[in-house]
């Protein structure tokens, strides 16, 4: 089914609604003055008929008998002003002295109306059907005054067709029309213009267009992973997505409509809102995290009327390309592992060759017993799939680097619990290696000693290097974002590693050996936060 317009909607509705109005006010005023004319004629007719009534006049020339040649241009007179049907007067026998038609002068008059003058010398307006058509009339009797008494010697009528009220009517009906078919042009012009507004204020888009938007941004804010806020000129906020309210635990009904600064104190926006200029990339330090955030200006009319800010968490992101990095090294571990074998079995291949079987022997027997041992370890102690694939990689990163990797034989560790996701072991594990790799990349004796153990309600993570180990003026800036030994855009490994062991409950020790080299040690609760 087609949709109508919402212009068209507005606009009938407007053309409807003032048609009914001017309808209902016409028919009142019409109707008002229907019965105001009529009342008006009434009393016109009545007062009419008093006023011939009282002149001296007219009782001389009924007395007379001569009220043809004297009263009849007199009251031809005020017919014509008055602009009355007729005018009859009759004596007290109803004999008519005065009438409009000739003919009808001298004769009695059979008119039922004449019965409460004459008796009661009364006055009324009567309403009575005539040949013409219906007829109003206005009746008062001719009263002579004898001094000690007064007597009623004839009746005065003056005449209205109705027909002639309503023609009256009507023409002032006619002019109301006109006036309502004005108002109702004029009504339907305004609301062209009213439509053309609220059109352009709806950017052409129709309601059921809007509300489809409304439930698709709707949907779009709640997938959306990065944080969004919306600020209108005055850097109020109109607008907080879950993402948002999630990184930085607000609730968004205490902080729509509040200034942008008590949220966001050191983001730029008051820049944006001045300058119309983009801002990307900005990383902000927001509750000890660090947030990248894209200030986008909004522009309408060459005039910013507010800035849409996204922002993501940069240690979640860091997290995703250590777990990206992760499994590009465990590939690349096991490219090396594949390089490393076929040298040896290329070695192994010569000895044969060679007929050196003993030396083939030896060689293969230190493999196997090497390789036996480190299966035993990771798949018969470390039950947890991840560790698993991390100290593999880590096998072959460190056989590339040529580094002796050692894993602890007393490692034993079950599945680990659900609270613990394989990103923040990823970071933890692989870090810690990693920084024990580069601190033995320039040592003489290359080892690095990697233990876990689930004891007790912790599970105990430590890694060993055999390095110069971390002077006594560095341990407190170990853990700090950005520092670093090895250059710039560094220092976020061990800082991810103090954030994530701390969210999970846990602590993390740094010492050095009696004989050089660093100790680095975490100890993860086994529990959840929550659940305890």
């Amino acid at each position: 089914m087609k949709k109508i317009r919402l212009q068209t909607k507005i606009l009938g509705l407007i053309s409807t609604l003032i048609l009914v109005i001017i309808i209902l006010l016409a028919s009142i005023f019409s109707y008002l003055q229907s019965v105001d004319t009529r009342n008006q004629v009434k009393q016109l007719a009545l007062q009419s008929a008093k006023t011939i009534s009282l002149m001296p006049e007219l009782r001389g020339a009924i007395e007379k008998r001569d009220l043809e040649a004297h009263f009849r241009p007199i009251a031809e007179q005020v017919k014509d002003q008055i602009h009355a049907e007729n005018i009859i007067i009759e004596n007290r026998e109803q004999i008519i002295y005065s009438h409009s038609n000739p003919s009808q002068v001298g004769m009695k008059s059979l008119d039922h109306t004449n019965y409460h003058a004459l008796i009661f010398g009364g006055s009324n307006t009567f309403e009575v059907e005539r040949e013409p058509g219906a007829v109003l009339i206005g009746k008062v009797p001719i009263v002579a005054d004898y001094g000690d008494y007064t007597h009623v010697i004839g009746t005065v009528s003056v005449e209205f067709l109705e027909r002639d009220i309503y023609q009256n009517i009507s023409s002032r009906i006619k002019t109301i029309v006109i006036a309502s078919l004005i108002v109702l042009i004029v009504g339907i012009i305004g609301g062209i213009f009213l439509t053309r507004s609220i059109r352009k204020d709806t950017m052409g888009l129709e309601p059921h267009e809007i509300s489809s938007l409304y439930r698709e941004r709707s949907a779009i804010l709640l997938s959306v992973k990065e944080g969004i806020l919306a600020i209108d000129q005055k850097g109020a906020i109109t607008l907080i997505n879950h993402s948002a309210r999630s990184m930085l635990n607000i609730n968004e009904e205490d902080f729509i409509g509040q200034h942008v600064n008590q949220v966001l104190q050191n983001v730029k926006i008051g820049d944006v809102l001045q300058t119309g200029k983009t801002i990307h990339n900005e990383e902000v330090l927001i509750n000890d995290k660090v947030f990248i955030f894209n200030l986008i200006p909004i522009i309408e009319n060459k005039k910013v009327v507010g800035v849409v800010s996204s922002f993501r968490d940069k240690t979640e992101l860091k997290k995703l390309i250590d777990t990206i990095s992760e499994v590009r090294e465990y590939s690349e571990g096991l490219r090396a592992q594949t390089h490393e074998y076929a040298n040896k079995l290329y070695l192994l291949s010569g000895l044969l060759q060679l007929e050196r079987y003993q030396e083939a022997f030896e060689v293969i027997q230190k493999e196997s017993s090497l390789h036996h041992h480190r299966s035993r370890i990771l798949f018969n102690q470390i039950h947890d799939a991840n560790v698993q694939a991390i100290l593999l990689g880590k096998l072959g990163k460190a056989s590339e680097k040529k580094i002796n990797l050692e894993i602890d034989s007393e490692s034993f560790v079950d599945p680990l619990p659900s609270h613990i996701e394989v990103t923040d072991i990823i970071t933890i594990i692989g870090n810690l290696i990693d920084n024990a790799f580069d601190a033995v990349t320039h040592q003489k004796e290359k080892k690095v000693t990697f233990s876990i153990t689930s004891i007790g309600n912790d599970i105990i993570i430590e890694v060993t290097d055999s390095g110069k180990g971390i002077s006594e003026d560095l341990l407190g800036a170990l853990f700090s974002l950005g520092y670093s030994s090895k250059g710039k855009n560094r220092g976020y490994g061990l800082f991810n590693v103090q954030h994530i062991v701390e969210s999970l409950g846990g602590t993390i020790e740094v010492n050095n050996e009696k004989n050089g080299g660093a100790i680095f040690t975490v100890y993860l609760p086994k529990k959840s936060l929550e659940s305890s």
